[in-house]
C-alpha cells in the first residue's frame, strides 16, 4: 500500500495541468463587404439583418459582430456537442433568409468559414516584387495562391492581409457636375447601367442556334472614361468631363 501510495504521488505530480486546454470550439466566422459604406450603414444594412437571422440558429452559445468601414464581421459560436457541419447548413440558411433584407448592391454576398478563435495562424507567407504592382501581386495570392493551398489536408483557413485589390477608382468633380446640372447619383446610376453582367439572350436561324456570350463589365480606366452620363444642348456628358477616372486599388490607405 505504501508503495503504490508513493507511485501515485509521483505520477500525480508529473500530471500535465493546462490553463487553456484544447478545446475545439464550433465556431463560425461569416464576412460581408460593402465597399465604400460607413460603419452605421454597415451595422444597420448589413449586420442587423444578419444578427437577426442567426439568432433563431439552434444550438448558438453566443454571437458577437464587428461593423468596419466597407465590412461586416459577425462572429457564432455554438454549444460545445453540436456538430459543427449541423451548425454550418444553419448558418447558410440564415444568409440565404437574410438576403431579401441585404442592399441590393453587395459586390458579393456573404461568405462564412469555419475557425476556431483558440487557434493561431501556424504558418505566414510573405509576398515581395520588384516588378509587379501592388494590387497585381494581391490578385495572384488570392486567386491563385490561396486557392491551392486551401486544398491541402488540414487547412482550416487562409487569410489574406497587408495587399492592395485593383479597382477602378472615380474621382467626381462636384464643380463640373453641378455645371450641367447632374448630380453624384446621376454619376453613379451611369456607372451601374454600363457595368453590369446580365444574360443576353440567343440568336436562332433554321440551322443554328448560338449564345449570346457578351461581357458588360468594365474593368479598365480607359473604358469607363467614354461612357455618357447624360445629354445637354444635344451634345453628350461623359464621365471624363465631370470626373476623373484612374486605375488604382479598392482600399488606398491599406498596403503592406
Amino acid at each position: 500500500m505504501a508503495g503504490i501510495l508513493i507511485a501515485g504521488f509521483v505520477a500525480y505530480k508529473q500530471l500535465p495541468v493546462s490553463a487553456l486546454p484544447q478545446v475545439e470550439y464550433p465556431t463560425i466566422q461569416v464576412l460581408t463587404f460593402y465597399p465604400g459604406a460607413s460603419p452605421d450603414v454597415i451595422s444597420s444594412g448589413v449586420t442587423a439583418p444578419l444578427e437577426r437571422q442567426f439568432g433563431q440558429v439552434p444550438g448558438l452559445h453566443q454571437m458577437t459582430s464587428t461593423s468596419s468601414s466597407g465590412a461586416s464581421l459577425v462572429t457564432l459560436q455554438f454549444d460545445l456537442d453540436l456538430n459543427i457541419d449541423v451548425a454550418e447548413q444553419d448558418v447558410q440558411a440564415g444568409i440565404n433568409a437574410a438576403e431579401t433584407y441585404l442592399p441590393a448592391n453587395l459586390p458579393n454576398p456573404p461568405v462564412y468559414s469555419k475557425t476556431n478563435p483558440a487557434d493561431t495562424p501556424i504558418l505566414t507567407l510573405a509576398l515581395t516584387s520588384t516588378s509587379l504592382p501592388l494590387s497585381k501581386l494581391e490578385d495572384l495570392a488570392d486567386t491563385v495562391l490561396s486557392q491551392k493551398i486551401s486544398q491541402l489536408p488540414g487547412i482550416g483557413l487562409v487569410s489574406i492581409s497587408g495587399g492592395q485589390k485593383p479597382a477602378v477608382r472615380v474621382q467626381a468633380n462636384p464643380t463640373a457636375l453641378a455645371s450641367y446640372g447632374l448630380s453624384l447619383e446621376d454619376l453613379r446610376t451611369a456607372l451601374g447601367n454600363a457595368n453590369v453582367d446580365q444574360a443576353k439572350g440567343n440568336i436562332d436561324s433554321s440551322q443554328q442556334a448560338f449564345t449570346i456570350a457578351a461581357n458588360d463589365q468594365l474593368i479598365t480606366a480607359a473604358v469607363y472614361r467614354p461612357i455618357v452620363v447624360a445629354y445637354r444642348n444635344g451634345a453628350p456628358v461623359r464621365i471624363s468631363d465631370v470626373a476623373n477616372v484612374i486605375d488604382g486599388a479598392e482600399n488606398v490607405r491599406l498596403a503592406g
